[in-house]
């Protein structure tokens, strides 16, 4: 192949936004003539290359774009720490039909169980699947529409947290929740409600959530839309920080039991 030819195919690959191909063109046709592939499996080839480098990014993308606090895939969670899991149940939750099906996921136990990085790893898991996903304390969440609300720009900020397919809301029950709060978070749930799947962890039994919000009966109907299709992981383990201070030495174990 001659150098203006060689020339030309980038300058089509680049006009077509095909980079990975643009950048490993020569490479690629020194393996296709030094192997004698045949037509279709050079163009199988190049094409397969380019779909996972435009994957990988868009995967990169919309994990800088969910803002989450760590990221920490399903696949390093210490589900022998914490046998109170349903470990399929998480599996199947990481096929992300659940998404599909329009479901919520509620995830509650004590503090340093792995709540949230349970549901980190499942928001991964819907960006692999090609999902946008947001994630978001509760507190912030509050503070954020307590906020736009008094500018007047309620409905902008509730779109932010309506358009992503699936919403993460971490920490529901750390801090009182005061009733406007309590408003403002009952009209996104409502706007969520059978359009966005959502999931949604708390260290508060779903009995202690009218105190939570600081209205039983907006907490009833907050919970009401919630499990109406949900499913409910319960985590009954010990803390992994308490894990890792007796690793370290720092607590006896007879004062881990205590």
């Amino acid at each position: 192949m001659n150098p203006a030819q060689l020339e030309r195919l980038a300058d089509h690959l680049t006009k077509l936004r095909l980079f990975k191909s643009r950048e490993r063109l020569e490479a690629l046709l020194q393996q296709a003539a030094a192997e004698d592939m045949a037509y279709a499996d050079f163009l199988e080839q190049v094409l397969a290359e380019e779909v996972a480098a435009k994957t990988s990014k868009n995967v990169t993308m919309r994990t800088a774009m969910a803002r989450f606090p760590f990221v920490k895939p399903l696949e390093t969670f210490d589900f022998a720490y914490q046998p109170s899991i349903d470990r399929k149940q998480v599996q199947a939750l990481a096929t992300c039909h659940f998404i599909e099906h329009g479901d919520n996921v509620l995830v509650l136990g004590p503090p340093g169980v792995g709540k949230t990085h349970l549901a980190v790893a499942l928001g991964l898991k819907a960006i692999e699947a090609g999902y946008r996903v947001l994630f978001t304390t509760a507190a912030s969440l509050i503070a954020a529409l307590t906020k736009a609300h008094a500018e007047g720009r309620l409905d902008e900020k509730l779109k932010i947290y309506t358009t992503p397919r699936l919403l993460i809301i971490d920490e529901i029950g750390y801090l009182p929740i005061e009733r406007q709060g309590a408003n403002l978070f009952f009209q996104l749930i409502s706007r969520r409600y059978e359009r966005g799947p959502m999931i949604l962890t708390s260290n508060q039994s779903f009995g202690a959530w009218g105190e939570v919000f600081g209205d039983r009966v907006i907490a009833t109907a907050i919970l009401d839309r919630l499990l109406h299709h949900a499913v409910t992981l319960n985590i009954r383990g010990n803390s992994y920080r308490l894990k890792e201070k007796l690793k370290a030495g720092l607590v006896r174990p007879e004062e881990a039991e205590a």
